[in-house]
C-alpha cells in the first residue's frame, strides 16, 4: 500500500481508501457478514482510512465500521459526515446544538472518542457563503470531539468557497475521467493551500468499470434506479450527471484504457491516482472481491503524457456538454 499525506494535517492515509455508502444502503441488497469480511480484508491489505456518513443506512455503515475497527482505533482513521439528516437549507441545521448532536450520535455509533475527519455533507452554497458552520466546527475541535474537518462539495465554486477558510483541511469531490473540471482550478488551489482531496464516485457509479449494457436494470432501492434525473439528491451523484445510457455509450469508447492494465476499472482509478493533487480515492464496495478489484489500481500501469492528453481531449470533446446540473 502507498500512503499520502492528508493536506497539512500530518495524517498519512492509504491512497486507495474506501467509502461505505454501498454497505450502508441505497445501492441494492447488502449483507453485513460480507461487508465486515470485506472491511477486514481491506484493513489486512493496508487500508487505514474509511469514509462514511450518518445517513448511510441511517448510521448503519458507521456501526459496521465500529465493529471492523474495534481495537484498532488508533491507526484506522474514519471520516464521517453530517447535515443531511436535517433540512440542508435551514441555517438552524448547522447550529452548534444540532451539529453537536449529530457529532455525538456518530461518535456513539462509531464507538470512538473523537472523529478523525468530520465533513459537512454537501451543504447548500448559501450555507458555505455564510460560514457560521465553520465556527461551530472550530468549537467542536476545541472540545476534542473532532480532530480535523472538511467539506464534501458538489461544485467547483463550493470547493473554492471552502478554501477561503484556513481551517478546512479537506475537500471531498466528484472526480473521474467523466468529471475533469476540478483539474482546472480547484485541485491546484487546494494543493497550494495544503488541503487534502478525497475523491468520491471515482468510477462514476460503476460506469467506468465497463461492465454495463444499456438494457441493465438496477434494483429498486439502488439510487441508480431512482436518482438518474436528480429527483432525490444532486444529479451529479448518480452516473456523474451523464445519465445511464449516455454514460454507457461513452464508457464503451474508453475500453482502450484497459489495454496493458488489470481492467478498465483499475485503469480509471489509476488515472485519478496519477494526479499529484489527490490524497486518496474512496470507491465503494459490497464484498471482498470488489475491494480486491479496486486495490488493483495500486499496481496498475500509470498513464503516459500522451494518454493523459487523449483523455483530456475526450472529456472536452465528447463528455462535457452532456453533464447535467452545476458542477
Amino acid at each position: 500500500m502507498n500512503y499520502r499525506e492528508l493536506g497539512n494535517t500530518g495524517i498519512k492515509v492509504s491512497e486507495v481508501s474506501f467509502g461505505t455508502w454501498a454497505i450502508g444502503g441505497a445501492w441494492g441488497k447488502t449483507n453485513d457478514t460480507e461487508s465486515l469480511r470485506a472491511l477486514e480484508y481491506a484493513i489486512d491489505q493496508g487500508v487505514n482510512f474509511f469514509d462514511t456518513a450518518d445517513v448511510y443506512g441511517d448510521g448503519h455503515s458507521e456501526e459496521l465500521l465500529a465493529k471492523a475497527t474495534k481495537g484498532r482505533e488508533d491507526h484506522i482513521g474514519i471520516a464521517t459526515k453530517f447535515c443531511r439528516k436535517g433540512d440542508i437549507f435551514d441555517p438552524e441545521n448547522y447550529s452548534y446544538e444540532m451539529v453537536r448532536t449529530y457529532c455525538e450520535d456518530s461518535l456513539r455509533r462509531l464507538k470512538r472518542e473523537a472523529i478523525d475527519l468530520y465533513q459537512v455533507h454537501c451543504p447548500t452554497t448559501d450555507i458555505l457563503k455564510d460560514g457560521q458552520v465553520f465556527e461551530v466546527l472550530d468549537r467542536l475541535k476545541e472540545e476534542g470531539k473532532i480532530r480535523h474537518y472538511g467539506v464534501s462539495v458538489e461544485t467547483v465554486e463550493e470547493g473554492l468557497l471552502c478554501l477561503e477558510n484556513p481551517n478546512v483541511k479537506s475537500l471531498q469531490v466528484i472526480f473521474n475521467i467523466f468529471r475533469q473540471k476540478p483539474l482546472e482550478v480547484l485541485l491546484p488551489e487546494a494543493k497550494k493551500r495544503g488541503v487534502g482531496i478525497l475523491v468520491r464516485l471515482p468510477l462514476a457509479s460503476g460506469l467506468l468499470t465497463g461492465k454495463y449494457t444499456i438494457d441493465h436494470v438496477f434494483e429498486e432501492d439502488d439510487h441508480r434506479n431512482f436518482n438518474e434525473e436528480g429527483k432525490s439528491f444532486n444529479i451529479g451523484e448518480t452516473f456523474a450527471g451523464l445519465g445511464f445510457k449516455k454514460g454507457v455509450e461513452l464508457s464503451n469508447q474508453l475500453k482502450w484504457i484497459a489495454e496493458g492494465r488489470h481492467s478498465m476499472a483499475s485503469a480509471a482509478l489509476r488515472w485519478i491516482l496519477d494526479q499529484k493533487e489527490i490524497t486518496c480515492i474512496i470507491p465503494g464496495f459490497k464484498n471482498q472481491k470488489q475491494v480486491a478489484d479496486n486495490l488493483d489500481a495500486i499496481h496498475t500501469k500509470p498513464f503516459s503524457l500522451e494518454e493523459m492528453k487523449m483523455l483530456e481531449n475526450f472529456y472536452h470533446e465528447k463528455v462535457k456538454e452532456y453533464i447535467k446540473g452545476p458542477y
